[in-house]
């Protein structure tokens, strides 16, 4: 049962396998902690134990008696059936033909796996504990590249902690600045288990901070939208291009981020074709009158050609759409309620902008310096939709037409 006193436990080797891979299947159906501490028989604290020590990510392998052979990897079916045929005097090459394996993999077997403790009882294997210690073999920790490979580490921690580029980002990079050095490699997904799971070693665990989201654990993200009511709003589906065309500039998707306790914000609005980006500090609100103030001076600054078109969620800061429309010359179009991925490409420049000011930050107390160096930062970040070319370089090529 699994609630019995012994459940899980497997002597030295530590927690079972199996065990622990039920508490993730249980995860990632979505159950609480506390749900999946109820379906094991364990507490809490025990189920949540087992999640963070992994940073929030499942392991990649799931337990290898659940599965059918893959290669030469024998289940405990397969050392059952082993078992079997030494107790009838089968040779290893007939065992071996049985179960469609390699002769040498059932003597290899069999030679690491005898029990002393069953001599004298005609056959010293334990196909119970064989399937034990093939287990822990397999599912021992590895040191990573990043532990490993000083120059590479290094590297990645300063385009994490300096740049602020995200693991995907680094990791086409190190193609782009090394190409002929096969030793500077590492994907993105070693990189979020070096930060996540600290077993693997290589990066700290604070570097996570870094990262966009800044959470100690990996999970899914969950979008929410605000909904208000705008007068004479068009909606996105009468705007006069395809989604999924970008081969017109000059047509823009924008937001707010709010600042603490709502008092200040940041306008952030991002050209569809280059992703350039323009930040604006709110300082003392962020209401129709100034966001459409705000608007209307940046958008001065930019050719007629530039401003075709802007698309907002239903904020009420938008109230002033019409006057906006008036000073720039932008159609203002709107997305529908809870529809944050209508504007998917603003979605995700926001996401960069929380990496410098995360949620609860203040815009009274940052500076309109330091909110220029941080729209700099992101405008001459090198992006993969881009072919790894920067929207600064990008939006200045347009300008200059």
């Amino acid at each position: 049962m699994v609630g019995s006193r012994n459940a899980g436990r497997v002597g030295r080797y530590g927690l079972a396998w199996e065990f622990e891979f039920r508490v993730w299947e249980l995860r990632g159906q979505g159950l609480s902690i506390e749900e999946i501490a109820s379906t094991v028989e364990k507490s809490a604290t025990w189920v949540s134990r087992i999640i963070s020590r992994r940073g929030g990510m499942p392991p990649r392998r799931i337990p290898p008696g659940s599965r059918a052979r893959k290669g030469q990897h024998l289940t405990i079916s397969d050392r059952e059936a082993i078992l079997a045929g030494l107790a009838a005097g089968y040779s290893m090459r007939t065992i071996a033909a049985s179960l469609g394996v390699s002769p040498s993999t059932i003597s290899r077997e069999v030679a690491r796996n005898r029990d002393r403790r069953l001599v004298g009882a005609g056959v010293d294997y334990s196909p119970a504990r064989a399937q034990l210690k093939a287990v822990h073999r397999r599912h021992r920790v590895r040191p990573c590249k990043l532990a490993t490979n000083a120059r590479l580490r290094d590297w990645v921690q300063e385009k994490l902690s300096q740049q602020r580029w995200s693991p995907k980002l680094i990791a086409l990079m190190l193609v782009e600045e090394f190409p002929d050095d096969v030793s500077m490699r590492v994907s993105h997904e070693t990189i979020y288990q070096a930060l996540y799971v600290q077993a693997k070693g290589g990066l700290r665990r604070e570097l996570t901070t870094y990262l966009r989201t800044r959470r100690k654990q990996r999970k899914s993200r969950s979008s929410t939208e605000r909904r208000g009511r705008i007068s004479d709003m068009v909606n996105i589906a009468d705007r006069p291009f395809d989604p999924d065309d970008r081969s017109v500039p000059g047509h823009w998707e924008g937001d707010e981020i709010i600042g603490k306790d709502h008092k200040s914000a940041l306008v952030t609005v991002v050209e569809r074709q280059t992703r350039y980006a323009v930040i604006i500090r709110l300082p003392d609100g962020h209401g129709p009158e100034p966001v459409a103030r705000v608007i209307a001076e940046r958008f001065g600054e930019f050719p007629t050609r530039m401003r075709k078109s802007l698309t907002w969620d239903q904020g009420v800061e938008m109230g002033q759409h019409k006057q906006i429309t008036a000073a720039t010359k932008m159609d203002v179009y709107f997305c529908d309620p809870h529809s944050p991925w209508q504007r998917g490409t603003n979605e995700n420049t926001n996401g960069l902008i929380r990496g410098f000011f995360p949620k609860g930050t203040d815009f009274r107390d940052v500076t309109d310096e330091e909110v220029a160096h941080v729209e700099y930062l992101i405008n001459t970040r090198p992006r993969p939709t881009l072919e790894l070319q920067t929207p600064a370089d990008m939006f200045e090529k347009l300008l200059m037409r």
